[in-house]
């Protein structure tokens, strides 16, 4: 596996997800736990190659590295996770990795406009950081999906 241009190919229905970290061992270690997870992986080899894939899939789950490329200050990854339309958005589940966060940490999360923030030292553990923010995710929405259903 080239570690910073992993393509796997998807089928319909296919769980998802796109790694947004460029740091090797902790790739490695994301990649291993989604696929565990049964997730399809694409990786990026830029922050304008990762753009680009998210611009032309919808990926269910996105694992972003705070610090990818070197970024400081405004994300371009993040912000267009962030700002994608709100049916897509409440599809996805954003994962944000960085050594100022806590892992689980809400307010941090909500302040970055993610689901689940982590912690560096917490990346070995993210398999069950991602069961539990899917879960959340799902009874978050549940109303508002039951709603959608009802006036369709």
């Amino acid at each position: 596996m080239e570690s910073q241009n992993r393509f796997d190919i998807f089928e319909p229905g296919d769980p998802t997800a796109l790694v947004c970290v460029d740091v090797p061992e902790m790739q490695r270690m994301i990649i291993e736990q989604l696929t565990d997870l049964n997730y399809r992986i694409h990786t990026g080899l830029s922050t304008d190659d990762l753009l680009l894939k998210m611009r032309a899939h919808v990926y269910d789950v996105l694992v972003i590295s705070e610090h990818l490329d070197g970024v400081r200050g405004a994300h371009p990854i993040l912000l267009e996770a962030i700002n994608a339309p709100a049916n897509q958005r409440r599809k996805q589940l954003l994962v944000l990795i960085g050594s100022s966060f806590s892992t689980g940490h809400e307010l941090q999360a909500f302040q970055q406009s993610v689901d689940v923030v982590v912690g560096l030292s917490d990346v070995g553990n993210l398999r069950p950081l991602i069961r539990r923010g899917l879960v959340r995710a799902q009874e978050f929405y549940a109303p508002l999906l039951d709603a959608l259903k009802e006036v369709a």
